[in-house]
């Protein structure tokens, strides 16, 4: 396989393995209801350092990740900052990165790797990843991708239409045809990963029918011989088999209806008779084709060109919620991406570390009122706005806020067609039927063909208050690094629950189930064969007591808890040896935390 270079890739390659751990610390003023770091989240902090942050508690645990990047474009007026020691990265940090700048597309791939690399870790086996991404970096990020996620793991890449705004914006560049089209990156963690909801869901019938798989090609050597008076010309692509089974579908019929030669109307009214019963008959058409029964469906497979989801046509839901943001992204775009790779009614955890106006959160509050699922959000935003703004916008999708005017809600686009218009009467029995199925939600149902796409929308009137969907999150920044120096002298002290969670990360490679955490008992969780403790206060005075050591009693004490596992003690001393440990037969080893911090006495 192929590699990406750029420069500075040797000094970022593995860069995510030295960003230090940072606790997340919860701000309870602006949480929106929440208060425990299991729920929804939205993080306040630089998106490297948080994905960091959140690895012991989500390792392995995201069902689906969305992320909308800088396009690098060259008027974004973003700076690579990542603390890379080495004096070629140095001369970047800081400086915006322009039009003009000759190394942006190298900054840009320094950027994105270790991100993408702990992306990569959080994200679940059967997890998915969408990326949003335009003609500026599309190919280096293809690149990258291939070669973090793995070129396997590669699933499509989506077309999404760009609107009249963009193309008018680019009238410009009179040397190049105007950009009508972004995308969006789909890769899996896993080649054996399967999205069977990869599909649209529509409120009416497809209708069944039969179909041929018919390809025209006249080559003897893709000819098969056929039995008795059934034409002996002709391709199919189900190959000898199929077709056997198909003249042996046939000969019954021949046989019930007593018939050797029967009219075409007996044959329709026979098949027809099997169809209820039998759904996979195969039967050769007039033409000698073998044809297969497809049966009604409501599912159409997902294209990978999204021509309904115009990129610059969301600015109205902000209005109405009283929020400014540039280029937001479309909820029913991310809810579109949601829906399709976690199941309906679920608890699927969402991952979003390039926040922006929270626009994952409203999709993914908007889904669980839709068909009553628990989907948990995390959004990770750098900027000064995340409170003001993205946490701002969520709170309010959450509580409701103060509009006036008409909320719109739409139900269906299709795009109109010649094979569509012909029959005219389907689409618009599809029409009639979702109007009734959905009357009772809004105060009117309307219809309008527009830009080729029939679009059916719900729209109610709102006066002074609009409802909110529900739910609650915890907002969080990130605390000082875990470092060994500052914790000597006291002057960095983590929480109980954040130093615990890096450790149990550490030391099992699991994630802290939060709930079992009994930090009074000193106890932090389950990991396979072992159970882990940490024996810590954030108050340097009590390290360095002899409470905080582990004695012969407290080690006892630990492997009652249960006698068939080993046990792991973080603790800052000890006045037990390993020895005394081992010959009382009890299962409990030391781990010093951290070794260099305090004396360890043994005996």
């Amino acid at each position: 396989m192929s590699k990406i270079e750029f420069k500075g890739k040797e000094f970022i390659y593995n860069h995510h393995l030295a960003v230090p751990f940072r606790p997340l610390v919860a701000h309870a003023p602006k949480n929106g209801g929440g208060g425990d770091l299991d729920g929804n989240l939205i993080i306040h902090g630089d998106n490297l350092h948080a994905l960091k942050a959140i690895l012991p508690y989500h390792a392995g645990k995201v069902d689906s990740i969305y992320i909308d990047p800088p396009y690098n474009t060259g008027n974004e007026g973003w700076s690579y900052n990542d603390n890379v020691n080495h004096p070629m990265i140095i001369e970047w940090l800081e400086q915006t990165v322009g039009i003009d700048d000759g190394l942006k597309h190298d900054k840009w791939c320094c950027m994105m790797w270790p991100r993408l690399k702990l992306l990569h870790e959080l994200l679940s086996e059967n997890g998915s990843i969408f990326i949003s991404i335009d003609d500026n970096e599309h190919h280096h990020l293809r690149m990258i991708m291939d070669e973090v996620f793995g070129a396997d793991n590669f699933r499509n890449v989506i077309t999404v239409r760009r609107g009249v705004k963009n193309l008018q914006s680019q009238f410009k560049d009179i040397d190049r045809l105007a950009v009508g089209q972004e995308y969006i990156l789909f890769y899996s963690k896993s080649p054996e990963t399967r999205f069977s909801k990869l599909h649209k869901t529509r409120d009416y019938t497809r209708p069944g029918g039969w179909n041929n798989h018919w390809r025209g090609t006249d080559r003897k050597t893709m000819r098969y011989e056929l039995l008795g008076h059934i034409p002996s010309s002709g391709q199919w692509r189900w190959g000898r088999q199929r077709s056997l089974q198909a003249i042996a579908n046939y000969e019954q019929l021949q046989r019930d209806i007593g018939d050797d030669n029967p009219s075409q109307r007996a044959i329709d009214k026979w098949w027809s008779s099997k169809l209820p019963e039998k759904k996979d008959l195969v039967r050769l058409s007039t033409s000698g084709r073998p044809e297969h029964y497809v049966p009604p469906s409501t599912k159409q497979l997902l294209s990978s060109l999204w021509t309904d989801m115009i990129s610059n046509e969301s600015r109205s839901v902000l209005d109405s919620l009283g929020v400014q943001f540039d280029n937001p992204k479309r909820v029913d775009l991310i809810k579109r991406i949601i829906e399709f790779v976690t199941p309906p009614g679920g608890s699927s955890l969402i991952l979003d570390s390039f926040a922006g106006s929270g626009t994952t959160a409203h999709a993914v509050l908007q889904l669980n009122r839709q068909d009553g699922g628990n989907r948990r959000f995390v959004l990770i935003e750098q900027m000064d706005y995340a409170d003001n703004l993205t946490a701002n916008r969520v709170q309010r999708i959450m509580s409701g806020y103060p509009f006036t005017g008409i909320q719109r809600t739409e139900l269906m686009r299709e795009r109109v067609t010649w094979t569509k218009l012909r029959n005219s009467h389907t689409l618009i029995n599809a029409v009639n039927t979702l109007k009734e199925k959905h009357a009772h939600e809004y105060d009117s149902i309307k219809s309008e063909i527009k830009n080729g796409e029939l679009i059916v929308a719900g729209e109610t009137r709102v006066e002074k208050w609009a409802k909110g969907l529900g739910g609650s999150f915890t907002y969080c920044t990130l605390g000082e690094p875990v470092n060994i120096d500052r914790i000597l002298t006291g002057d960095t002290l983590p929480p109980y629950g954040g130093i615990g969670a890096m450790l149990f990360h550490m030391a099992t490679n699991n994630v802290l189930d939060l709930e079992g955490v009994r930090e009074t008992e000193f106890y932090l969780g389950e990991a396979g064969s072992h159970h882990v403790w940490l024996m810590y206060k954030p108050d340097l005075d009590w390290l360095k007591s002899s409470e905080a050591a582990l004695t012969l009693s407290r080690a006892r004490e630990f492997a009652s808890y249960d006698e068939q596992k080993a046990h792991l003690v973080f603790s800052p001393a000890r006045y037990v040896s390993q020895k005394m440990l081992v010959e009382q037969k009890i299962q409990v080893e030391f781990i010093p935390l951290p070794f260099s911090l305090f004396r360890i006495v043994g005996i």
